[in-house]
């Protein structure tokens, strides 16, 4: 252990530095492990761990070696620049450790970028993309405060100011969704607690005094007893605490910057595209819509997937993280779980229009090219759960984009055998006819499988209905798929219809039964509908709805209920069957729009802000106002912290309760003062001996005149009087503005930034006082 001494802080004990070492750590761990909810995977830890111990090292290597503010400061950002690299941005890096200039590019610039940058992706956020440097970044500078201030001052509990930002600003540009926040809240607490409890009972004033009294062994045995008894009762008290609050407590909003930022994305702001299907198959019966290059066999377009229903339109859930309407601005690591074939294919679109993106299989990632690419990222957004995409702005004419995708394997109904029913919570679904119950349990009574069950239905609907798309030359078919069209399509002598209600229809029937099905409008080529180049071309003509039932363990598995468009009805007869079931009253339904007329939602929100304009520019600027003098706060920390507490203890002193103490915390104050001009007095030094070696730097006669006065005023019979406190703290003021005024600016900057008085011992000072 002695050949480890000069490991040692001065005036610290091994044990003081173990436990600031492992209390720090505990502290900002919390910190660390709240970033989980923001990244994708565990990558980030290599970054925030890093951080943390170059941080602890730099720490230490400053207070051991008594580093003034400056240079702590330089230190840690040549660090920054020096390991930000190989713990940030591997990638950019030689071998993945040596920075380039590419490296220290990207970290200049991410130090002012990253943070917008990260508040605009929207999690779980891929590491590779540079964001790596905001944790880096905060663990860095926070661990560098944090341990400064643990190990340089006697009083411990400042430290905890940094580590308490560093944990609000993880929060502040975390997710809404936490990591056992209950548990990092009581884990915090309990290590403050214990940690300040064991700094005050090892304080070198407490151990001077127990060595000198007698009894000294049975004091500090029984101390150790209360302390490790009151450690248990905390951590009993805290663990009962985090029980009940995680049992009766209500939940509460949890705000964070990236919703203020980027606000949430809500998809009901759109109509159904389902709605719009007889529009599609009217007007662009043989216009290009979009083509899709390499589009594998068997291969699906999606352009929306609905899960939820209530007697007018299926539309997307109400519900939140899980459902179709989870949607999420699109990244490089989108769905995470898919499993299957890894395929990039083209879309060029020619005539679609609207908000829906097509998309393939499970998107990984998606690349926009030409002019419009920025927007059209920007406001791109994507769903894990259903493979539906959206961009904000609108596809038209011109557009291009790349897929990198994951097609799903093509399961075959052996392979579903045995295969029950994924246990999904799907959205509770309304206004479905009760017709479809029964109809629903006669076509499966033969079936014994789940997936005898859903061929049953799709069975049914496919050889016992008729196709129609009710246009001019077609026989009589309604749009629409509300609760009153598909009773007329069941209670029907002949079930007439196209994709749009024998989907919804074969969906609402699954559900009856238990089923977790969705509906899903999109493009399946059939055989021939590719060109020679393997091109598919979506028009009006070849779009089709269809059903997907889940299957636990496989996945959605897709369904085509609708009958073959050649099977037509030999006459149009719309007299309700024989014996019909009784129905219940059902409301009289709401007027269909036009089949032509598509959603009028944007327009009347486009009006609405018309006629009442905002000052929308308001609320970017102050954010990011804010944004910015937080940073410049962060950056100006250490100054305001190092002010404050030297400004805090000039005030203590003047405030004394006696008189005498305050002429002795005045002269306290000119010591100090010159050692933060690098003045090298000894701890524990007299008044004399003080004055001796401020007088050789500064004003020497009157610095030992007034080490004099102190010592007749603190020593002298009776107390001095208020005035003459006044009037030596007027000559301290004087002494120490004389010191400024044959100073250069640098000099005084480095003067207010030092820490060499505040690292001065109390016990020096006490001795200096006698």
């Amino acid at each position: 252990m002695n050949r480890l001494a000069f490991l040692l802080l001065p005036g610290a004990t091994w044990r003081r530095v173990v436990a600031d070492i492992a209390a720090i750590v505990l502290l900002l761990g919390v910190g660390i492990v709240g970033f989980a909810a923001t990244f994708d995977g565990p990558a980030y830890l290599v970054a925030t761990i890093g951080a943390l111990v170059f941080g602890l090292a730099l720490a230490w290597v400053g207070a051991r070696w008594r580093w003034g503010i400056l240079s702590l400061a330089g230190a840690t950002i040549a660090l920054y620049f020096l390991l930000g690299g190989a713990l940030a941005l591997p990638y950019t890096t030689f071998l993945g450790v040596v920075p380039t200039l590419e490296t220290w590019r990207q970290l200049a610039l991410g130090a002012v970028t990253s943070w917008k940058d990260l508040l605009t992706t929207v999690p779980p956020v891929d590491p590779g993309d540079g964001h790596l440097i905001v944790p880096f970044l905060m663990t860095l500078v926070a661990t560098v405060l944090t341990a400064s201030l643990a190990l340089r001052l006697r009083r411990a509990a400042w430290a905890l100011i940094p580590a308490s930002v560093y944990i609000a600003g993880e929060i502040l540009l975390g997710t809404a969704q936490t990591v056992a926040p209950i548990v990092q809240g009581a884990l915090f607490v309990a290590v403050a607690v214990v940690w300040l409890a064991l700094r005050t009972m090892w304080s070198p004033e407490r151990t001077a005094v127990e060595a000198a009294t007698p009894g000294a062994d049975a004091s500090r045995a029984a101390r150790l007893r209360r302390l490790v008894s009151g450690g248990i009762v905390l951590a009993l008290a805290t663990g009962a605490g985090a029980a009940v609050a995680a049992t009766a407590s209500p939940p509460t909003q949890r705000y964070i910057l990236r919703d203020f930022v980027v606000p949430p994305f809500d998809i009901h702001d759109y109509a159904s595209p389902l709605q719009s299907w007889r529009k599609y198959v009217r007007d662009f019966k043989t216009d290009q819509l979009f083509t899709v290059s390499g589009l594998p066999k068997d291969g699906r377009v999606r352009l929306a997937t609905m899960d939820a229903y209530d007697g007018v339109v299926y539309n997307v859930a109400e519900d939140g993280a899980g459902s179709s309407s989870a949607f999420t601005s699109i990244r490089s690591n989108m769905s995470p779980e898919a499993t299957g074939t890894e395929t990039k294919v083209r879309v060029d679109i020619e005539e679609l229009s609207g908000v829906w993106l097509p998309s393939v299989g499970s998107a990984r990632d998606i690349e926009f090219q030409g002019d419009r690419a920025t927007d059209l990222r920007r406001g791109a957004h994507f769903n894990d759960a259903t493979g539906t995409a959206v961009v904000t702005s609108g596809v038209q004419s011109g557009d291009a984009y790349t897929i990198d995708t994951i097609i799903p394997p093509v399961i075959k109904d052996e392979q579903l055998a045995e295969t029950p029913f994924a246990p999904l919570k799907m959205p509770k679904q309304t206004g479905i006819p009760q017709a479809l119950s029964e109809i629903a349990s006669d076509a499966t009574e033969d079936a014994e499988t789940p997936i005898d069950q859903a061929r049953a239905l799709e069975s049914y609907l496919k050889t016992d209905g008729y196709f129609s798309h009710g246009l001019a030359d077609d026989v009589y078919s309604p749009s629409g798929h509300g609760s009153a069209r598909i009773s007329m399509l069941v209670n029907n002598d002949q079930m007439v219809g196209d994709d749009e209600q024998y989907a919804v229809t074969m969906a609402l029937m699954a559900t009856q039964l238990g089923m977790p099905a969705r509906v899903v409008m999109g493009w399946h080529p059939d055989e021939g509908e590719k060109d020679a180049g393997g091109v598919f071309t979506a028009t009006g003509e070849n779009m089709h709805a269809w059903v997907e039932i889940a299957f636990e363990g496989k996945g959605w598995i897709p369904f085509d209920p609708t009958p073959d468009e050649d099977n037509e009805p030999s006459q149009q007869n719309t007299k309700p069957r024989a014996n019909p079931k009784p129905q219940v009253l059902q409301p009289p339904p709401p007027a269909q729009e036009p089949a032509d007329q598509p959603p009028a939602l944007a327009e009347e929100r486009d009006q609405d802000e018309d006629e009442e304009p905002g000052p929308d520019w308001l609320g970017p600027v102050l954010l990011w106002t804010g944004v910015g003098l937080g940073g410049i706060l962060l950056l100006m920390s250490p100054f305001l912290v190092i002010g404050g507490l030297k400004a805090a203890r000039r005030t203590r002193r003047l405030r004394a309760e006696r008189t005498a103490d305050r002429v002795s915390g005045g002269w306290d104050e000119l010591v100090d003062r010159a050692v933060d001009y690098r003045v090298a007095v000894p701890p524990g030094s007299t008044r004399a001996e003080s004055a001796t070696v401020v007088g050789d730097a500064f004003d020497g006669s009157r610095v030992a005149t007034l080490a004099q006065q102190a010592d007749a005023e603190v020593y002298g019979p009776g107390d001095p009087t208020p005035e003459d406190v006044d009037a030596f703290w007027r000559e301290v003021d004087e002494i120490v503005a004389g010191m400024a005024g044959g100073a250069t600016f640098w000099q005084r900057l480095r003067a207010r930034l030092s820490l060499r008085s505040l690292r001065r011992s109390r016990a020096g000072r006490s001795v200096r006082r006698r």
